[in-house]
């Protein structure tokens, strides 16, 4: 199985971030890891 770039924790917290209304690209932008997704802010 592949390894993820990101720890369980770390999607669980963009999924609840997600949940709450915030925009992916800003959930990922709070983990550092906005690099892995193209979308502009």
């Amino acid at each position: 199985m592949k390894k993820s770039r990101f720890s369980e924790e770390q999607i669980i917290a963009i999924l609840k971030e997600q949940a709450a209304g915030m925009k992916t690209a800003h959930a990922l932008a709070r983990l550092g890891s906005l690099s892995t997704v193209p979308v502009k802010l």
